[in-house]
């Protein structure tokens, strides 16, 4: 079998190609450039250790390594997708976007069609049901990477590997040790899918500018202070207000105005809510309810973090709404609603959240 792995030069996607020799395959090895090339020409992300160190993994362990470019697609796909969302005063999800367009899009239509699997370094896991491939969460679940995953298509999944799903962090890193992977101690990358090397505020502030508006207190409309522009916040936001006598938590934005309203407390009852409408849901390998009257269980997540919520999902003409067992916080239009079985293994597919006055 025909392997491509996606080496990124961190401990995860280095050991994704260890497993693979010990599984008997020979992986072709592939670095995507991506940064951020605008039209003058400026880039960010720096590869060249990223390079290094993938390109010695590669020769330890014998694999063909090839450095392709997606410069051009990621402007195109996901920088665009993310700054145009930003404007419109939706929270993004470039690291979604990404996956769907970038690592499993254009890299498949360019170089991936060639090979008859592509691995890669997510925690997460694939499981066949009746005969068909449905994405599933990984065995660590403080790292599983699933909602990260979930607007991938059925082809998509149906070609992915996931080496070291069913592995720890911990595991990982103890293989990479015993290896003598460069990348072992390594720090996870945060931030935007392959922009983890920039700030994000900056990010957005050279495409969007600062525009200084006022922040309001919702409940008394009093002007508590200014931020530089709606877009460098979000909903739920509660750090980098610059307000003292906190925590304050960002509840809503004005976009024409360009008004940023926050309420204060551990507990503002306003920054919580229940229905969780999505539009243009996307199931990754089917339906598993078709058309149904009343409401199905389900687990779900509306942003990054470990935790699984309960609720039930049902129909409302074309949007799938969640109606969630518990209050969750910081419900962001734009954001992904991702949906699970009630058991929290198979990742069902997901659709953007708009605003819950639905």
């Amino acid at each position: 079998m025909e392997i491509a792995a996606l080496v990124s030069g961190g401990v995860d996607s280095s050991v994704v190609v260890h497993q693979l020799k010990e599984m008997g395959y020979d992986p072709t090895i592939f670095y995507i450039r991506i940064g951020m090339e605008d039209k003058d020409g400026y880039i960010d992300c720096p590869a060249e250790e990223d390079i290094e160190i993938t390109s010695y993994i590669a020769r330890k362990y014998g694999c063909r390594f090839e450095i392709v470019s997606l410069h051009e697609e990621y402007w195109e796909n996901v920088v665009s997708y993310t700054i145009d969302a930003v404007k419109r005063g939706l929270t993004p999800n470039p690291d979604m976007m990404c996956n769907k367009l970038i690592k499993f899009g254009c890299f498949e239509q360019k170089w991936g069609k060639d090979f008859d699997k592509i691995a890669t370094g997510h925690y997460a896991t694939t499981s066949v049901v009746d005969g068909k491939v449905y994405l599933s969460t990984a065995k660590d679940r403080v790292k599983d990477q699933t909602d990260f995953l979930a607007q991938v298509n059925y082809l998509q999944i149906s070609k992915l590997m996931f080496p070291i799903g069913h592995l720890l962090k911990s595991e990982v890193r103890e293989i990479a040790a015993s290896e003598h992977l460069p990348s072992a101690a390594r720090k996870d990358s945060q931030g935007i899918c392959f922009l983890g090397k920039i700030n994000y505020n900056d990010f957005i502030e050279r495409y969007l500018g600062k525009r200084p508006g006022k922040i309001v207190e919702l409940e008394t409309g009093k002007v508590l202070g200014k931020h530089n522009g709606y877009w460098f916040h979000t909903i739920g936001q509660r750090k980098g207000l610059g307000l003292s006598g906190g925590p304050w938590f960002v509840i809503k934005k004005d976009i024409r105005r360009n008004i940023i309203y926050v309420s204060n407390g551990y507990d503002v009852e306003t920054q919580y809510g229940t229905v969780i409408p999505m539009q243009g849901f996307d199931f990754i390998t089917e339906d598993p309810w078709g058309d149904f009257e009343g409401e199905k269980k389900i687990a779900f997540k509306i942003r990054h973090t470990p935790e699984f919520t309960f609720g039930k999902i049902r129909k409302k003409g074309d949007l799938y709404v969640i109606d969630s067992e518990e209050k969750v916080q910081g419900i962001a239009p734009g954001q992904f609603g991702v949906v699970y079985d009630k058991d929290c293994h198979l990742c069902y597919g997901s659709g953007m959240i708009i605003n819950p006055e639905v």
